[in-house]
């Protein structure tokens, strides 16, 4: 039985915006996400970054423009846990073949602006839950990469540490990055500018501007 995950959906997300997709568990939301960032292919229809076709693109190119256009934050961190807090957001830089005294400085800049400096040595089961989502946004950014995605990212947090994480993301949107979110709480999606509504696999409502 073939059941369709998103249908007839059509959005754009403009450079600097900060949309948060909402809806029940099976909506399509997810899923949503995982074809914005290149990690889902869509079966039909066509998906863009940057005015660029990237539906049939092969899995090589598609990590490439993940490793270089995307960042992404996940509800449950992703932290390496044999790496400290320095080592986890280098990580990407590594791949990216960036010479180690660039890659350490990037790095070390990201932390700071995170608030993290303090912890640098510190692996992950050494820090709260919210400095380590703090510390997976700082790896989201280290890349310079202006489009980050975000799923849930305080779902696994106190609502202190939630409130210290949305303003951090609110300050990089202020800053001019481009954030797309997807949350169950309307008070998370109430610091985005734009909320979409998601139901069964179908745009339900939208709410705010994109702009």
């Amino acid at each position: 039985m073939e059941v369709p995950a998103l249908r007839g959906v059509t959005l754009d997300f403009p450079q600097g915006s900060f949309t948060a997709i909402m809806g029940p568990s099976g909506s399509g939301k997810s899923t949503l996400l995982n074809v914005i960032g290149c990690l889902d292919r869509p079966t039909s229809g066509q998906s863009f970054l940057e005015g660029r076709d990237v539906s049939g693109l092969d899995d090589n190119a598609r990590c490439d423009l993940r490793l270089h256009h995307l960042g992404f934050v996940f509800q449950s961190f992703n932290l390496i846990p044999q790496l400290t807090l320095l080592e986890n957001v280098e990580l990407p830089l590594f791949y990216q073949n960036v010479p180690p005294h660039e890659s350490r400085r990037r790095a070390l800049e990201m932390i700071e602006m995170v608030g993290l400096a303090d912890r640098l040595r510190h692996r992950p089961v050494e820090l709260s839950g919210g400095q380590q989502q703090r510390a997976a946004i700082a790896r989201a950014l280290t890349t310079n990469r202006s489009f980050i995605l975000a799923d849930e990212p305080t779902g696994n947090l106190d609502s202190t540490a939630g409130r210290q994480i949305m303003e951090l993301l609110s300050s990089l949107h202020r800053r001019g990055r481009t954030i797309v979110m997807v949350t169950h709480g309307t008070d998370i999606a109430a610091w985005a500018d734009r909320r979409i509504l998601m139901r069964d696999g179908q745009v339900h409502a939208i709410e705010g501007s994109s702009t």
